[in-house]
């Protein structure tokens, strides 16, 4: 069933209690499309926090969602801080800086041919300057079995024609910031995160020209990423991009919030193997499948919606209860209504001063 302008939320309503405009928000209940929650600690905050706040979104220099929580011994997710700042113009010297051991802040400059995967290893800042840096013909691996790839940020930059994935996290890579890159025409998935990866966001991003976007979960065959996987997804672009947006393997929780999903052939999102997402101020246009649960011959997962516009689309699939992602981190909701301007207008290349 389609809808021009429907906005559909098969969750109850949540427990919250308003007082002298705060909310308060039991931090680790569980969000359920039908099923009770669970109580335990309070936090308060700010009723604020669904005011629309895009455009300041966009020029954040530190990261919102899982890649800002304080966790396995980080303090968020700070890159290459500290260490020297360095431009590359060549394969090689990219190579080089970005396994190199250390802190660095590494610039990228112009277009930079590679082949394979070159290896990202910790802490490390890969920024493109302007609005011209590419890489091309390759992607990045963030960390090796033998050497980790935590604490890496990637802005700015245009990935394009990659042999195999154009951005892949893996390999226990923790702490990873994924923001304003345009990503198109790979060969296997523009930005894949898995083998037990954990506390990312990915961020005003325009995912275009490809048919698999972003897949979280290595197979239906790797329980080792139970418990693991926390991902946030805002405020990117898929522009006309067929499928896996994501398409999520067992994590719990995934955040899925303000992104524009615009002519995307097969679905949208797609939770299995007993994957949990939230999935909350999204808009949907010319999807017909916004949200499975459950997909191919993988399991189902559990999808908890909320306050998503769908137009020209059909119905979301929801089931089961999900971690409240307040749980972890505050956040700001934009109305659904206005993510396509913003979103358009904000993500991408050259849009951040680098």
């Amino acid at each position: 069933m389609n809808s021009s302008t429907t906005t559909r939320s098969s969750s109850r309503p949540r427990p919250l209690t308003l007082v002298a405009g705060l909310v308060t928000v039991l931090v680790s209940t569980l969000i359920s499309a039908g099923g009770p929650a669970q109580a335990r600690p309070h936090t308060t905050v700010d009723d604020s926090s669904h005011r629309v706040a895009g455009a300041t979104n966009a020029l954040a220099d530190t990261p919102i969602g899982f890649a800002s929580v304080n966790a396995l011994g980080f303090n968020g997710t700070t890159g290459g801080a500290g260490g020297p700042t360095v431009t590359v113009t060549t394969g090689a010297a990219l190579e080089d800086y970005v396994g190199r051991a250390g802190p660095y802040v590494i610039r990228v400059s112009g277009r930079i041919q590679i082949s394979d995967m070159v290896t990202v290893v910790a802490n490390k800042s890969i920024l493109g300057v302007g609005s011209t840096a590419e890489i091309t013909g390759g992607g990045l691996q963030l960390g090796s079995t033998t050497r980790p790839g935590n604490n890496v940020i990637i802005r700015n930059i245009r990935f394009t024609g990659a042999e195999d994935d154009s951005i892949s996290v893996t390999n226990k890579a923790h702490h990873v910031w994924i923001d304003h890159n345009d990503l198109s025409d790979g060969y296997d998935g523009l930005l894949d995160i898995k083998r037990e990866s954990d506390y990312v966001t990915v961020s005003w991003n325009h995912f275009h020209h490809h048919s698999k976007s972003s897949l979280v979960g290595h197979s239906d065959n790797y329980p080792a990423d139970i418990g693991k996987l926390r991902v946030t997804y805002h405020h990117n672009f898929f522009d006309g991009t067929d499928q896996r947006h994501p398409r999520v393997r067992f994590a719990d929780p995934v955040h899925v919030f303000n992104n524009y999903y615009r002519n995307n052939a097969l679905y949208g999102i797609a939770s299995t193997e007993n994957a949990g997402l939230m999935v909350e101020g999204n808009y949907f246009e010319n999807v017909a499948h916004p949200i499975y649960v459950g997909y191919d011959k993988s399991g189902p997962g559990r999808v908890v919606e909320r306050n998503n516009r769908y137009v020209n689309s059909g119905a979301p699939q929801t089931a089961g209860t999900v971690v409240e992602p307040r749980t972890y981190y505050p956040y700001t909701v934009d109305d659904p209504a206005t993510v396509p301007a913003t979103v358009s207008a904000g993500v991408g290349v050259g849009r951040i001063g680098l």
